[in-house]
């Protein structure tokens, strides 16, 4: 006999639940992999999505949240979840960090390829440390991170993401088209955090790499 809905053990959230709200992001980190190939990846405010860790090597996660701790602690249900998904890599390394990414981390500084932050902003300005030399930064338009990162001098666009019905497309060709503000006076760091949310421009995209390098 079935016990009675309320009873019933609830499935415990995970990247496979997850992925059934905002899509299987593997062939974005994918392409990155083919284009870049960055071995080490930062991603700060992951939440439950390991989809990093299909296509780079070693990558640690962040998050405050106790869902995703819980889940991260349960290597083994990790390791099955990433397994039929991995783009040429066979054993990947993660590991999940319990923190505030706005707070110094327990993570190797000027180490990592690439780091990331999808609807975690703003993540730019908090995260210059962590970057390996010329290092790649995945950001988006929530909280204003992209924007934050467009403006600073420091960094070079150096890719605009597309995403359609659920599928990724990596654009490198006419970056000066990207990051356009239709009014202009937006493009101002202290009103983009004041607002928290990122500038409308010309012509957007889901998300934006950029290449870190600093001058000297």
């Amino acid at each position: 006999m079935n016990p009675p809905p309320s009873r019933r053990r609830a499935t415990p959230p995970s990247w496979s639940t997850y992925r059934q709200s905002i899509g299987d992001r593997s062939e974005l980190f994918a392409g990155i992999a083919d284009a870049w190939s960055p071995a080490r990846a930062l991603y700060l405010g992951s939440y439950l999505d390991a989809s990093p860790s299909t296509a780079i090597a070693s990558v640690i996660y962040v998050d405050l949240n106790r869902r995703a701790a819980r889940y991260f602690a349960d290597e083994e249900r990790v390791a099955a979840e990433l397994k039929g998904h991995l783009h040429r890599i066979s054993s990947p390394e993660v590991r999940f960090v319990h923190a505030d990414y706005t707070k110094p981390l327990p993570v190797p500084e000027a180490s990592f390829d690439l780091v990331i932050s999808l609807y975690a902003g703003p993540v730019w300005g908090q995260c210059d440390q962590y970057f390996a030399p010329r290092g790649l930064f995945l950001a988006n338009a929530s909280h204003g991170d992209a924007s934050l990162a467009a403006l600073d001098p420091r960094l070079e666009l150096v890719a605009a993401v597309h995403s359609r019905d659920g599928r990724f497309r990596i654009d490198r060709d006419q970056l000066d088209s990207y990051l356009i503000p239709k009014k202009p006076a937006d493009a101002d760091p202290a009103l983009i955090r004041s607002r928290g949310r990122g500038i409308a421009y010309t012509r957007s995209a889901f998300a934006y790499l950029f290449r870190y390098a600093p001058a000297g």
